[in-house]
Parts: structure tokens; sequence; C-alpha cells
């Protein structure tokens, strides 16, 4: 018992850690049209994330690994009913991955132009598809009395899990806008601080009427304390900008979509997969969880391997933490 409570914490904190670090990935990505004006704008932009992108893929990898070795179950329920959606994720990651790499690999205005187009579709795509997921989480989905999935793609894309993919966009691109202004200097660093000043108000109006929705149609109210700290964080993200403390805008917005994250799990408790045809057939941590010898083995992996993994991604963020400018792409090569 102890050990499914522990390992559905731990996936909660691994879908914090991904959203936190692909989020702000994400809305790099999506912004790239918006606000590099050039190609050495681009540059910038890309030589943000160049050294720290497929490291922050790493956390989906994990969540995904854990959620089928530790809840073998919700893991096929939820990737048999989401697979069209979750494929579409999937592709656009791949897509995003190739960008990255190869749309420096050629030095020409044509080639650089298409694939930048491909990082940014790729970019809004997941941002968007993972509101959408888990919206209809916390809306519940068919399952019948086997677990399996009865509804289809268009089940998945009702209008209220399609706000919940925009909730998530909106924050994504705020996050990125947010990380710009903190990592880069000049005219990109301008530019990303006044996106981010017009797209808080966008933010905090969709996850208000998003959370609005959710307790009046689905009776699921965001875990009180974590949810009223979600929203007070947004809100300090908002000032921290105005006040030009990037540093502090980006912990802020971090903290957002840490504590949404936090919200979402403690609701779905002791729930993984919520049936909106009948509660008797909803996954839960017990009916869906691993034998408890297969837990004990993976919480002897996660002890020991989890520090370590998180030891090397933070010295990784402290080598390039230093701001980008113009004249490093002038000076080197940009890659991704």
């Amino acid at each position: 018992m102890h050990l499914t409570t522990f390992w559905f914490v731990l996936i909660a904190v691994l879908w914090i850690g991904y959203f936190v670090l692909e989020g702000f990935d994400f809305g790099v990505g999506a912004l790239l049209p918006v606000i590099g004006k050039d190609e050495t704008d681009r540059g910038v932009m890309l030589r943000t994330l160049g050294p720290i992108w497929d490291g922050n893929e790493v956390w989906l990898l994990v969540a995904g690994g854990a959620t089928f070795a530790a809840f073998p179950e919700w893991y096929a329920s939820m990737f048999s009913g989401f697979y069209l959606a979750l494929l579409l994720i999937l592709v656009a990651l791949i897509v995003r991955g190739l960008a990255l790499e190869y749309r420096n690999k050629k030095d020409d205005a044509t080639w650089r132009k298409r694939w930048d187009i491909a990082i940014t579709a790729s970019s809004a795509a997941p941002a968007l598809l993972w509101g959408v997921a888990f919206a209809n989480i916390v809306r519940g989905v068919p399952l019948d009395s086997q677990h399996r999935y009865t509804g289809t793609l268009l089940t998945l894309l009702n209008p209220y899990c399609l706000l919940g993919g925009l909730v998530t966009l909106s924050l994504f691109t705020l996050h990125g806008a947010v990380f710009l202004s903190l990592k880069t200097e000049g005219d990109v660093r301008d530019r990303a601080r006044t996106l981010s000043r017009r797209l808080g108000p966008v933010a905090v109006v969709l996850a208000a009427v998003f959370l609005v929705i959710t307790q009046w149609k689905h009776g699921v109210w965001g875990s009180d304390l974590t949810a009223a700290g979600a929203a007070v964080a947004l809100i300090a993200a908002l000032v921290a900008v105005e006040l030009r403390r990037e540093g502090w805008a980006f912990i802020a917005t971090a903290l957002t979509l840490a504590l949404a994250v936090v919200t979402l799990f403690g609701d779905l408790w002791p729930d993984v997969l919520p049936s909106s045809t009948d509660s008797a057939f909803s996954l839960t941590v017990h009916n869906a969880s691993s034998s408890s010898y297969t837990l004990g083995v993976m919480t002897w992996v996660a002890v020991l391997a989890t520090p370590v993994v998180l030891a090397y991604q933070a010295w990784t963020y402290w080598v390039f933490r230093k701001r980008v400018s113009r004249t490093d792409i002038g000076t080197v090569k940009t890659t991704a």
C-alpha cells in the first residue's frame, strides 16, 4: 500500500519536472517566429535550448516508463484510449528533435526556414495536446468493466478538454517568454519581456475559466490550497515581469506549473484514470498497480539512480547558465 502511494507521488514529481523544464522548451519553440525577427535572433533563441532540450525530454521517458512498470493497467488503458493523440505528440517530438539538430546542417535560408516552421509547429502541438490529455483525465473517460476505452478520438476533443489544451499552451508560451527574457540580451530579451506582459493576462483568464468550469461541471475543486497557490504564483509572475525581475518571474511560472500538476494528482487520488461510464469501472492505485515485489525492486533503483540524474541535469544548467547575445551567434556557428 505504501509503495503504490510512493510511486503515484513519484510519477507526479516526474510530470512536474517534465512540465516545468519542457514547458519553457515548448514555449521558446512556439514563439520562434514571433520573437525571432531575423536569422540571428532565431539563432539566439535556439542557442538557449541547445545544451538542455534533449535532457528535458528524459523526464517524459522516465514518467512513461515508471507508469508502465508501476501501474501497467493505467498505462495500458490510457495509451490505448489516447493512442492517436499520443501518437501525434510522439511524431511532433520526433520532428522537433530532427529540426533542432538539422536546421544548421546546411547554410541555406530556405532550408532553415522550413525547419523553423517545423520547430514552431512541433512545439505548439504537444503544448496543446498535453493539456487536452490531462483535461480528459480530470473529466473522466469512457471505460468499460474491463477498463477498456470505449470512445474515439473525437471523444477526447471536446470543448472542455480543448480549453485545457489552450491553458497549457498559454502557460507554456508564457513560461518560454519569461525564460528567454532571463537567458538572452538585447532585442530578443526586450521582445520576450514585452510578450510576457501580453501573454500573462491571457493565461490568467484561460486558467480561471478552466478552473471554474471544472468545479461547476465536474465537481472537482483544485485541491484547495494548491490551486490557490498556482493562481497566486501566476499573478506573482506577472508582477515580477512588470518589475523586470526575470529570475523571480521564471520561478513563479515554474511554480505555477508545478502546483497545477500537484492539484491534478491530488484531485485524482486514489483514482489514476476515472471512468465517465461508471465510477466502479475507474482505475485506482490499488487495482492498476504491479506486484509488491516489482514495486520494491523499482523503489531501490529509483532511490539509487534519481540523485545521480538530478545532479547531472543541475550541473548542465549551471554550466550553461550565462545569457546568450547576438555576438555569440556572430562568432560561433549556431548548433541546437
